[in-house]
C-alpha cells in the first residue's frame, strides 16, 4: 500500500534528499513548494485511493505561512501535520503545536529521524481510523462528549470541533485520570513523545487549546492547573 505525504518545502536540495530517502519506502512524497496549491491538493483528494496522509511544512515559504497553512489543514482536513523549521528554539516548537501541528523537525533534517517520526504518527493516526470503523460511541464526561475514533469534541452548548491527535490524546489521559493530578511528563509520555521536557511550555500549550475547545470559563475551568503537580480534569 502506498501512503501520500505531501512535503511543503521549497529548499530543492532537501526535497530531493527526502524523496530519494523515501523512494525504496512505502512513503510516496510529493512536492508542493510555495505551499500555495497544499489545500486545494488535500481535500480534492480527500476519499481517492491517492488521499494525503500526512503533510511535512516548513514554517518559511516563499508565498505562504507554514504556521497558517497548519492551522488550515488542521482545521478543514484530518491529516497529520509535521512542521519544519531551522529555527531550533522551544518558542518555535511552540507555535508549530498551537497552529495544530502534530509534531515539529529542526532542521538540518536528520532523514532517519523524520522516516521514524512519520512512521509513529501515520501508525496513529491509521489506529484512531481504525477504530472509527469499529465504534459510534460517545465518550461522556461531565458536559461534554467526545468521539475517541474521529476526535470530534461536543461540548454543552452543543459547539463541535474535531481535535489534533495530540489534543485527543491530551484530553483522553486527563479523563482516564479523571479527579486527580497528571504530570505534565506523564502526559507527554501519554501522547508518545518522551522525548518532551516536563520543564517546558508544550504541554501546556495543549492545555491551553483544549480549554478554548472546551470553552471553559475563567472562574470555572474544566481543566484546572494543579501547582506542582500538573493538571486535572475536575469531576
Amino acid at each position: 500500500m502506498t501512503i501520500h505525504v505531501l512535503l511543503v518545502e521549497d529548499d530543492e536540495l532537501l526535497v530531493k534528499r527526502i524523496i530519494n530517502h523515501f523512494a525504496e519506502t512505502e512513503f510516496c512524497i510529493e512536492n508542493d513548494a510555495t505551499g500555495a496549491d497544499a489545500l486545494a491538493i488535500v481535500q480534492s483528494r480527500a476519499n481517492n485511493h491517492d488521499a494525503i496522509s500526512l503533510a511535512i511544512i516548513d514554517i518559511v515559504l516563499p508565498k505562504r505561512d507554514g504556521l497558517h497553512l497548519a492551522k488550515e489543514l488542521n482545521t478543514l482536513t484530518d491529516i497529520g501535520v509535521i512542521m519544519l523549521s531551522s529555527r531550533d528554539s522551544q518558542a518555535d516548537r511552540i507555535a508549530g503545536l498551537a497552529q495544530g501541528a502534530d509534531d515539529y523537525i529542526c532542521k538540518p533534517v536528520d532523514l532517519l529521524e523524520l522516516e521514524l517520526r512519520i512512521r509513529a504518527l501515520y501508525k496513529r493516526l491509521k489506529s484512531n481510523n481504525n477504530s472509527s470503523d469499529e465504534s459510534e460511541e460517545f465518550i461522556e464526561y461531565a458536559d461534554f462528549k467526545l468521539h475517541p475514533d474521529n476526535r470530534t469534541l461536543i461540548t454543552a452548548n452543543g459547539i463541535e470541533s474535531r481535535l489534533t491527535e495530540a489534543e485527543h490524546k491530551v484530553l483522553i489521559c486527563l479523563i482516564s485520570n479523571a479527579g486527580k493530578a497528571t504530570s505534565r511528563e506523564k502526559i507527554s509520555e501519554e501522547i508518545g513523545q518522551p522525548d518532551w521536557s516536563p520543564n517546558d511550555r508544550t504541554v501546556d500549550v495543549l492545555i491551553g487549546r483544549l480549554r478554548k475547545k472546551l470553552s471553559d470559563e475563567k472562574d470555572q475551568k474544566r481543566i484546572v492547573t494543579v501547582r506542582g503537580k500538573g493538571y486535572m480534569l475536575s469531576i
